[in-house]
């Protein structure tokens, strides 16, 4: 069962009602009001062109723990090698826009459409989401964006135009921020490898409710 969302209304229902594959609520709008409620409780916007807004909330989060993130001995390599040059919101309009068309296996289409791409970009006007970008030279090759909540940075999304590029984000995200969680928000194989693990929606809520929202703090800790 889900719930259909009133846009005068800023509320959603408690993340534990969601249905097993995480759809919680239906309808509302993309305000900047209206997300960082959801992401402050756990939940985040995932639908198509062609379906109204969705909302979920997953019983079970894909979470990596910058403590035990995993670095492989070819990516120390690299990393050692400084062939990347890595900045932080330089260029999130370009991260987000690469995000939504870059080619994934065994997906069709993007779930960052033109509304969600300017609610995001919004949302980094306003100091709340923001985009870790790395570079070859000139070119922008790779990156990721997300929203910070307090500790908590919510990754949406990450892109790769050469190899280990998004890796290198995501490793510079956990060794420069002094966060205390990421959430990866759906299992992947390539971030398993790298330390990410499911926990339950309790204990992630546990977490995030210890959180505040606090713009341009993620800029100001680097």
């Amino acid at each position: 069962m889900y719930y259909l969302l009133d846009e005068s209304e800023l509320v959603f229902p408690h993340p534990s009602l969601a249905d097993e594959d995480g759809l919680l609520a239906v309808g509302g709008d993309l305000s900047i009001e209206r997300l960082l409620l959801a992401y402050e409780n756990g939940i985040f916007p995932w639908y198509n062109e062609d379906s109204p807004i969705l909302w979920y909330a997953p019983l079970e989060r894909f979470v990596l723990s910058p403590e035990k993130i995993r670095i492989s001995k070819s990516l120390k390599q690299i990393l050692r090698s400084n062939k990347f040059q890595v900045t932080i919101d330089k260029d999130f309009t370009s991260v987000i826009k690469n995000c939504a068309v870059i080619s994934r296996k065994d997906q069709d289409g993007t779930w960052i459409v033109s509304d969600m791409l300017d609610a995001y970009k919004r949302l980094h006007e306003a100091g709340y989401a923001h985009s870790v970008d790395v570079w070859q030279g000139e070119e922008l090759v790779g990156g990721l964006y997300g929203v910070q909540i307090g500790k908590v940075f919510c990754g949406e999304s990450m892109f790769s135009k050469v190899s280990n590029a998004s890796k290198i984000a995501l490793v510079h995200l956990a060794k420069n921020f002094g966060l205390s969680l990421i959430d990866c928000q759906i299992p992947s194989e390539h971030l398993t490898k790298m330390g990410a693990e499911l926990i339950p929606q309790e204990e992630y809520l546990s977490i995030l409710h210890t959180q505040q929202s606090i713009p341009y703090d993620f800029q100001r800790t680097f």
